[in-house]
């Protein structure tokens, strides 16, 4: 481990912030709270010895003066169309490995491309999407492999039973327009319009649901390190009647950690060759899922346990079978299952 264990989590009084500071604090790891404004989190008794800076994105010295003496940078402020790149770069100058949250699809592409010479010059990581949607999937798609890097065919398919959203998550929806991209023929594609819908039969508790492709950022993660002919992402089409429902509550919590009723299934089954394979994970609250996930990296970086540096996939850059592993066997963030009956769309 790092003499230096300080990790800057920008967006701490956010909803996923707070699981993420929670889990840092619990891994024995040194959270610096960071946002816009820290005025809420600082008024939370639990956090009263922990440093506080606040700076905006449009502020560049003041982003790099909050990032300084960091090891780590975690995002967990959207929508990362406005932060991702301020922050990222404030601290690949400041020499610290950086790691976001987001589920769109061209803040990671932006941050490949921008941000992969600086960081390797740097010697720091650049990470995008280490959370449940961008990450998880690709942690997923890479253990199947079992170190191949070629699949004919990935079909990605996300169950929720509902979708409480919080308000990070509505406003990203509203900022980010983009045309979604997945993958035919080897190559980055737009979205047929309309998506495709089908049906698809989820493991337990989830069963058969209509679905809807519908790409996150995990398509630009994974092909960023492999080579898939045909990627396919859906998402059942229940939750999304939630998300688009103005009325729809923000999540509430139901235990001490503050996590949702909520449950998800995360799905994957890949074709190689004559050979399908099929992995899924489940789990409760895919807000407090994505706080062991990011914390899982950052302390991977930490701890020196990475490719190298630059800008790239979290399966790229960890060792998918091991982070899975561990957090698998933590109990707090997904549940693994290898041993399924392949499904079909």
């Amino acid at each position: 481990m790092k003499t230096n264990e300080r990790v800057l989590v920008y967006g701490a009084s956010g909803h996923t912030g707070r699981f993420v500071v929670d889990e840092l604090l619990r891994r024995g790891l040194a959270p610096v709270l960071a946002g816009r404004s820290v005025d809420g989190i600082a008024r939370s008794a639990r956090y009263d010895a922990l440093d506080l800076r606040a700076a905006g994105v449009d502020d560049s010295d003041g982003l790099r003066r909050a990032v300084e003496g960091n090891a780590v940078v975690i995002n967990c402020a959207g929508p990362f169309l406005d932060t991702a790149l301020p922050l990222a770069r404030a601290a690949v100058e400041a020499g610290a490995h950086y790691l976001d949250v987001t589920a769109e699809q061209p803040v990671v592409q932006a941050l490949y491309d921008e941000l992969d010479a600086p960081a390797r010059a740097a010697g720091v990581a650049v990470v995008p999407a280490m959370a449940f949607y961008g990450g998880l999937a690709d942690l997923l798609v890479t253990a199947a492999l079992e170190g191949d890097t070629r699949a004919d065919e990935v079909t990605i398919t996300i169950g929720l039973d509902r979708w409480w959203p919080t308000a990070g998550t509505r406003a990203t929806g509203v900022r980010n327009t983009a045309t979604r991209l997945v993958i035919r023929d080897g190559t980055l594609t737009a979205l047929e319009n309309p998506a495709p819908t089908g049906t698809w039969s989820y493991p337990a508790p989830l069963g058969v649901q209509p679905v809807v492709e519908l790409p996150f950022s995990e398509v630009i993660t994974i092909g960023r390190h492999l080579d898939v002919g045909e990627l396919r992402s859906y998402l059942n089409a229940a939750p999304l009647d939630d998300l688009h429902d103005a009325h729809t509550p923000a999540p509430s919590a139901i235990d001490e950690e503050g996590r949702s009723a909520q449950q998800f299934v995360m799905d994957v089954v890949l074709s190689l060759g004559n050979e399908r394979r099929r992995i899924s994970a489940t789990g409760r609250d895919i807000y407090a899922a994505t706080a062991p996930i990011v914390v899982e990296g950052a302390a991977r970086l930490l701890e020196g346990l990475y490719r190298g540096p630059g800008a790239g996939a979290p399966a790229e850059m960890f060792d998918a079978a091991g982070v899975l592993g561990a957090l698998d066997r933590s109990g707090r963030a997904i549940a693994l299952r290898a041993d399924l009956p392949v499904a079909g769309p």
